[in-house]
């Protein structure tokens, strides 16, 4: 293999690794392993990183025998035959950039796939390269019960899905992923607009694969939404999932859904078995804040004392006092303060003389234009065993937490 041919596709790494273009090739090389570093040797991804790494590294035969094994065990990783057809021209002329195809063959529909492809292969390798600081969470997780066994966050800047375990001691970061978004992009607004939606959603349920068509491959996770801050702001639209992609795509490109979270199907799979429906928690975020644990315990003090004055005012019965936590547009699944209000006021009747305790207690923050936090208990009165599972979403305005919804949900 003629290393001048290899040159210019070395710097075509080199770019997608954001280094200097005038980097010489040894120190780039060393550069791109420390940089991508494969998470998994197992996955289709950490493989075609591997690619990456050795075609960097100068060692190209390897390389294409690494890429020919990657393409026979998943020919429709359209991403992986590009570098390996790549790897292959290298052989016989320079390569000026990924895709270097003859431009007879990157004409008409062929144009947009080479395209896509290109920004596919930047997404994936600039996730790689901006890693999550190490012991750190997402900024939205400020607390979750042991029930939540699972979080889900998504980075819509990075493409990128990150799967965690709520482990005793704090959440782990168990696996991250590639994935796909709206053709128009975030921040959905209406029903057909082609947006991924922002905000914090559950899982609601795992669809059997065999009940669904071949488009969304392995299976579906549907989330709740429009949830309810998406409902409050007139957000329409619905049948948002995170799902798998059909038999002769291994991954579809950054933006190409029309609203779901797409992921290859041993991507999802893998979530599927691993995650609960009604429990997990998805963040979808335009760009994820990552934070230490210590620093969430103390962003989180001013809502705790703020819910923990709600349940003593539950407790006491005082249902004037009680109301000053809500919001004057509250609702309740279609019912006004007004119109909850009698109901609100039996719940307290029932509990008179008896502190309200908080079980299996979870809040998760969503920070734009607002501030808010979705709020998950079970509500047991002292003595009681069990309760009402509750959701409540709180607002803070002029600096005080008060409540626009709340309800049962189990």
């Amino acid at each position: 293999m003629n290393p001048g041919f290899f040159t210019p596709l070395l710097l075509a790494i080199v770019c997608l690794l954001a280094l200097p273009a005038q980097a010489q090739t040894a120190r780039a090389a060393t550069v791109i392993q420390r940089s991508a570093p494969a998470p998994s040797p197992a996955t289709p991804e950490s493989r075609l990183i591997e690619v990456y790494r050795l075609t960097g590294a100068g060692q190209t035969r390897e390389a294409l025998q690494r890429a020919e094994s990657l393409v026979h065990d998943h020919p429709n990783f359209q991403l992986a035959q590009l570098v390996y057809g790549d790897l292959l021209t290298t052989r016989i002329r320079p390569v000026r950039d990924f895709g270097d195809v003859p431009a007879t063959l990157a004409s008409g529909q062929g144009v947009q796939t080479l395209a896509d492809l290109r920004h596919e292969s930047q997404m994936r390798l600039k996730a790689l390269r901006e890693r999550p600081p190490a012991g750190t969470i997402p900024s939205q997780f400020l607390a979750l019960s042991p029930r939540n066994r699972h979080a889900i966050a998504i980075d819509a800047s990075r493409s990128r899905l990150y799967l965690f375990e709520n482990t005793p001691q704090q959440l782990r970061l168990v696996a991250d992923f590639y994935i796909s978004v709206g053709k128009s992009g975030i921040e959905k607004m209406v029903e057909g607009d082609a947006r991924t939606p922002l905000g914090v959603y559950f899982i609601v349920s795992n669809l059997d694969p065999k009940s669904l068509s071949d488009f969304y491959g392995s299976g579906a996770l549907p989330i709740n939404y429009p949830n309810v801050l998406d409902s409050k702001r007139g957000k329409t639209g619905r049948g948002i999932w995170l799902h798998g992609t059909p038999p002769n795509q291994f991954a579809r490109a950054p933006l190409a859904s029309d609203g779901c979270v797409v992921l290859a199907n041993p991507d999802l799979a893998f979530i599927s078995r691993t995650v609960e429906p009604r429990t997990t928690p998805v963040v979808i975020s335009p760009r994820l804040d990552w934070v230490t644990p210590h620093s969430v315990q103390a962003e989180r003090k001013p809502f705790e004392d703020a819910l923990a004055a709600w349940r003593n005012a539950k407790s006491s019965g005082d249902i004037e006092q009680l109301l000053r936590f809500y919001t004057p547009d509250f609702s309740s699944f279609g019912k006004s303060l007004v119109e909850w209000t009698p109901a609100l006021r039996n719940e307290v009747d029932k509990v008179r003389g008896k502190s309200i305790e908080l079980k299996d207690l979870s809040y998760l923050r969503w920070t734009d234009n607002a501030d808010t936090m979705v709020v998950t208990f079970g509500e047991v009165a002292h003595g009681e065993r069990s309760g009402p599972t509750k959701r409540q979403y709180w607002i803070r305005q002029d600096g005080v937490w008060k409540i626009f919804f709340e309800g049962i949900i189990g």
